[in-house]
């Protein structure tokens, strides 16, 4: 557990320190957060899905993660606009961030040391910028208002936005059974390996000026870490068993659930938003509790 988790502190000490120091300049945040939203990320995306199996999806483990992601971000979405009563992109963003797991750099070495096998990421991997992601900025771009009409907005938001595209691409060119050249493959993959430790050092950097939030804003923080760390693992424990998931299945749909918040949450607000300090405060709040409800749920579940 601990591999998948020293990267993560690590790099977002270096970000903060490096925001400390200056030593990258005035505009670094911004250009790196960019650059890893139009570039690194839609690079890791492609190459990951590029050798997805759709049919990885096709398990009731999975479908009780699926269903118990879209009740746990709908019930995000009702708390955050009754309660905290902020704008549709906000609540989106805030939602997103109470059930968007890091299944990648986290889940991966995590699935590997508890469950022994990557297979249930794999398929979180595939279902996650497939499905959720879309459905998250469209409901961003819409709220916003900075395209010209709904319709508009819907239909051309995977040809606009680089993370749904490359999804889009990587399971299509996948689905054909066509795998493209090593000469176009090689440059994409390292590319892609860059999107984890720039995001990383981006949410370290905007440490750089983080100021003690309000009363209203640490209740806001503090829901979406319970929903990420509690809510979201109960909702999938319960719907395994009402599918009749048991054993290592319901112990990896359980522990994915569990992971933390993933930092393309905070990459994700960072470019749509004026204000990302929930979504860059609950990955990092998340992640350093993560360690203890991973281990219990593993402890109670294995």
């Amino acid at each position: 557990m601990l591999s998948g988790f020293v990267p993560i502190w690590v790099l977002t000490a270096v970000g903060f320190a490096a925001a400390r120091t200056n030593v990258l300049g005035d505009r670094a945040e911004t250009v790196l957060g960019r650059f890893a939203f139009y570039l690194a990320m839609p690079a890791v995306l492609f190459t990951t899905l590029l050798d997805g199996e759709p049919g990885a999806l096709a398990n009731k483990g999975v479908l009780a993660f699926v269903i118990a992601t879209f009740v746990v971000g709908a019930i995000g979405l009702l708390v955050h606009w009754k309660a905290f009563r902020g704008p549709l992109p906000d609540r989106t963003l805030a939602a997103m961030a109470g059930a968007y797991v890091n299944s990648g750099n986290l889940g991966i070495p995590v699935a590997v040391g508890i469950l022994g096998d990557s297979s249930f990421m794999v398929a979180v991997l595939l279902f996650q910028p497939v499905v959720v992601m879309p459905i998250v900025l469209a409901a961003v771009e819409v709220g916003s208002g900075k395209r010209g009409g709904t319709l508009k907005t819907l239909v051309t938001l995977p040809v606009r936005n680089p993370i749904i595209l490359a999804s889009l691409l990587g399971v299509t060119v996948g689905a054909t059974g066509w795998r493209p050249p090593d000469l176009v493959l090689e440059p994409l993959a390292a590319l892609g390996s860059a999107a984890v430790p720039t995001a990383l050092v981006v949410l370290g950097m905007s440490l750089g000026g983080m100021r003690l939030p309000d009363r209203e804003s640490s209740a806001q923080l503090g829901v979406t870490v319970l929903f990420k760390l509690l809510l979201h693992p109960l909702v999938t424990f319960l719907g395994c068993l009402a599918l009749g998931v048991d054993g290592p299945l319901r112990l990896a749909a359980v522990v994915c659930a569990a992971l933390p918040t993933a930092q393309n949450v905070y990459v994700l607000a960072r470019q749509y938003r004026p204000d990302a300090r929930l979504p860059r405060d609950a990955v990092l709040l998340s992640t350093a509790l993560s360690m203890i409800t991973l281990s219990v749920v593993t402890v109670l579940l294995k």
